[in-house]
């Protein structure tokens, strides 16, 4: 009897080869795509923009190109890249959204945290605004080399001394001018408010008084070596009896903090805010107390 089990195996062997040629064909390989890493912004930075919060916090913004949104925020800083808005101009990264629009002459802004997929703020942090009557700041979204031109490197607090400067005084109203003097050896910029809080004998915040930004232009301010820029505080010492007061907290001392840097510096000053606010004029390059407001 002849055998065809030889044959058998070979046919065999055929139809696998044969089967698995198919399935090659029919699954080819899936090649991932390049990713492209998204470069971060080089060269000067302008100068952090001050955002006053709701909270008493400071939240400092720089804008490098039309694209990005450097924050700093408590202590941390965060780049944020411009996202789809119907309104304004939105930034998202880092888990945040930091979202900011004009309306009558005030820039609004919120930061919030996001959820994974960076499509909706879902707490909000932090609630700021900035008189947004500044024509020589690049507004948010905007190429500051077209509006600033050529930028000094920001001002650090180790650089710059704290110092009382001239005062005013009439009908109620105390206003005291603060200067900021470059001790470096090179030029810097400041811009914006300094965040500005009161301090009691000992050393801690007097929490029943507000800083609040008084309208105003502010425009970048480069500070020489050994030169000075200067700010303002405006409060008034007459009790709200409205109110029912009839005395006003005291203060000891005035600690600030500038734009990009976390570090505070401070001076003695003895003062009796009433109302339970100063207002804070920004950085300019001229000792005189600012205007006050048309309305306060």
């Amino acid at each position: 009897m002849t055998s065809h089990r030889p044959l058998a195996v070979a046919l065999m062997g055929a139809f696998a080869l044969s089967a698995c040629g198919q399935g090659t064909e029919e699954t080819p390989a899936v090649v991932a795509p390049p990713v492209t890493p998204v470069a971060a912004p080089t060269g000067p930075l302008p100068p952090p923009i001050a955002y006053a919060c709701q909270s008493d916090q400071a939240i400092q913004v720089q804008y490098p190109d039309t694209e990005t949104a450097q924050i700093t925020w408590r202590g941390q800083a965060y780049t944020l890249r411009i996202a789809p808005s119907g309104s304004g101009a939105r930034y998202v990264g880092s888990g945040l959204e930091w979202w900011t629009a004009s309306r009558n002459g005030q820039e609004n802004a919120t930061l919030s945290r996001i959820g994974p997929n960076d499509q909706v703020g879902t707490t909000v942090l932090e609630t700021c605004s900035r008189p947004s009557a500044n024509p020589d700041l690049p507004p948010p979204g905007s190429d500051p080399a077209s509006t600033t031109g050529a930028v000094a490197t920001p001002c650090r607090v180790a650089d710059l001394r704290l110092s009382v400067e001239t005062a005013d005084a009439g009908a109620g109203n105390r206003a005291q001018v603060f200067g900021l003097t470059n001790t470096g050896a090179t030029p810097c910029a400041v811009s914006g408010y300094p965040a500005v809080s009161l301090l009691d004998t000992q050393g801690r915040p007097l929490s029943t008084v507000r800083s609040d930004q008084n309208p105003g232009t502010a425009t970048p301010v480069a500070v020489p070596a050994g030169g000075r820029a200067y700010f303002d505080i405006a409060w008034n010492v007459v009790p709200n009896e409205a109110e029912g007061q009839t005395s006003c907290p005291s203060a000891a001392r005035i600690s600030i903090r500038i734009a990009g840097d976390a570090s505070a510096m401070t001076t003695p000053l003895a003062l009796t805010p009433c109302g339970g606010r100063i207002r804070v004029n920004p950085l300019r390059a001229t000792e005189e107390v600012a205007a006050p407001p048309a309305s306060t």
